[in-house]
């Protein structure tokens, strides 16, 4: 099995060569469900940039159709980085070809999939740096740390995710404005002109590490490798818990049973920006943990999911631009017109809704299932192709 499952494209985290009729057997099936879950859960808050919802709350309907989504970007970064291990059993031009896949996907972060989420050209007002770009950036150091043992690189990972709570707030003030807010403020403050810095750089670089060491565990025999998955998963999250509960360390945020958030909506709103060690071990833990039961999956989900897990990327470039145009579709069937909030700046640098604009949740979820099936017939032919096919240009889409 581990001589096919070396067919992994980095970008996509799956195999990129075998047919869709394929046995189980012959990949990591637990790949392609966790990519394809975070394709499927990804879109929900993305359709929600649009409908005017605040992210997370006040009520906890709102909160929860964000809560789920936290698992999407620490899921992606992390088997991206099992997806490079994988590869680069088979390919000696690993360093070489996340260098190249990570530039491109900066640029693509800036050109494409900003006029996607925006429809609009005024470049110099507003650029995103989204979680394609730090995909990138995170890629490309990647291209150094391969160079070193595969247990060193864990190592580094595991320690970034862990201590940067602690140990980067005291080093900000000696770090360059440019830099810091490249590195790990990102979100917290104001724009580098007009890009604005979503996702840093750390603690997402730890996050593609610790998955890079992660592949080997995944080669394991498979009893050897489902002990080792739940032992990190489930330790992941009694630390969690632990940690958490007592707001002993990991979040600059302590939870509180004081209104107005309640008590368990307080305690799971961890920091994604940078991403605290709580949020991390909140989403990546269980993660871990359901890598023995995906493993074992069959039946019409694990095939439907499967076709987004084999091409994440194509389906990551063709939601945004199809959700986008939904909501000019939703908004000229509400108001007879398509309002001109929808071609400011999202997601994150347009002003508020107008009045009278925001979505039910029930109509937000109408428009994400009616974009994820619109989008499969797309993603199967694709990956038809891509089995068929082995042209270079396929594998950097």
């Amino acid at each position: 099995m581990a001589e096919t499952l070396r067919q992994t494209d980095p970008a996509s985290g799956l195999p990129d060569r075998a047919p869709l009729g394929q046995t189980a057997s012959a990949r990591f099936v637990s790949i392609d469900l966790i990519r394809g879950a975070v394709m499927v859960l990804m879109a929900i808050d993305h359709v929600r940039v649009y409908s005017g919802l605040p992210p997370g709350g006040p009520t906890p309907g709102i909160f929860f159709t964000r809560w789920i989504t936290h698992f999407c970007a620490p899921a992606f970064i992390f088997v991206a980085g099992t997806s490079a291990f994988l590869y680069g059993r088979r390919h000696p031009d690993l360093q070489r070809f996340l260098l190249l896949r990570g530039l491109w996907l900066v640029v693509l972060e800036l050109t494409v999939i900003r006029v996607a989420w925006t429809f609009n050209l005024d470049f110099s007002e507003y650029l995103l740096a989204g979680v394609i770009w730090t995909i990138g950036w995170c890629m490309v150091l990647m291209a150094g740390l391969v160079r070193l043992p595969v247990g060193l690189v864990g190592g580094l990972g595991v320690a970034i995710i862990a201590v940067h709570n602690a140990v980067m707030p005291p080093l900000l003030p000696s770090i360059p404005d440019t830099l810091r807010k490249l590195l790990y403020t990102a979100f917290a403050e104001p724009p580098i002109g007009p890009l604005m810095v979503l996702y840093s750089i750390i603690p997402w670089i730890g996050v593609m590490a610790a998955g890079y060491a992660f592949g080997r565990i995944l080669t394991l025999p498979p009893l050897r490798r489902d002990r080792v998955c739940l032992s990190i998963g489930l330790g992941c999250i009694a630390l969690f818990l632990l940690l958490r509960g007592f707001n002993l360390y990991g979040d600059p945020r302590p939870w509180t049973a004081e209104p107005p958030m309640p008590a368990l909506l307080s305690f799971l709103n961890t920091t994604k920006y940078p991403a605290s060690l709580s949020f991390l071990l909140m989403t990546l833990g269980p993660t871990v943990a359901l890598v023995p039961l995906l493993e074992r999956a069959r039946g019409a989900p694990v095939r439907w999911l499967g076709v987004f897990g084999r091409v994440p990327f194509l389906y990551y470039v063709l939601h945004i631009p199809l959700i986008h145009g939904l909501a000019l579709l939703v908004s000229f069937v509400r108001e007879g017109r398509v309002n001109p909030w929808l071609f400011a700046n999202h997601p994150m640098g347009n002003p508020p809704p107008p009045d009278g604009y925001t979505w039910s949740l029930g109509l937000l979820y109408l428009v994400w299932l009616a974009a994820v099936l619109l989008l499969y017939p797309a993603c199967r032919w694709f990956a038809d192709l891509k089995a068929r096919r082995k042209d270079w240009w396929l594998s950097y889409l």
